[in-house]
């Protein structure tokens, strides 16, 4: 998983969230936009793995969040990525922005821990393979 977000305090609780919900995963977390650039120039290059699934915060330092959710569905490599936008913002023209890249949800951070924890079981549902 690539957790895409400068939020430390949020970044530990999307960790405790997927440990609630039995979620074992490799988690790579970038803090900034410009980080999170280079990190997918890296998943192109073969130097980090390609995740099964990247959580995306809209407001990032150094490049906005868009800009990186425009740079993973160009990149070869990293296109058909599950995304996951997790924002604090439930601004329609953000929703509307991003809606064109695809994202397999759209969350508006919660405010309560227990509403924050209940999110690690939709991450696992994008981490679990599906049964034949």
């Amino acid at each position: 998983m690539l957790l895409i977000e400068d939020n430390a305090g949020d970044v530990r609780l999307i960790v405790e969230a997927l440990k609630r919900h039995e979620v074992v995963c490799e988690i790579s977390a970038v803090a900034d936009g410009e980080a999170a650039v280079k990190h997918i120039d890296q998943i192109e290059g073969g130097v980090e793995p390609l995740p099964d699934l990247v959580i995306i915060d809209l407001n990032l330092p150094k490049k906005s969040g868009l800009e990186v959710l425009k740079k993973i569905r160009m990149s070869g490599v990293c296109t058909g990525v599950t995304i996951i936008v997790l924002t604090s913002s439930d601004n329609q023209r953000d929703r509307e922005s991003v809606a064109v890249y695809n994202p397999a949800n759209y969350i508006r951070k919660p405010i309560t821990l227990s509403e924050f924890m209940s999110l690690g079981a939709e991450f696992k549902r994008f981490l679990t393979p599906l049964s034949p």
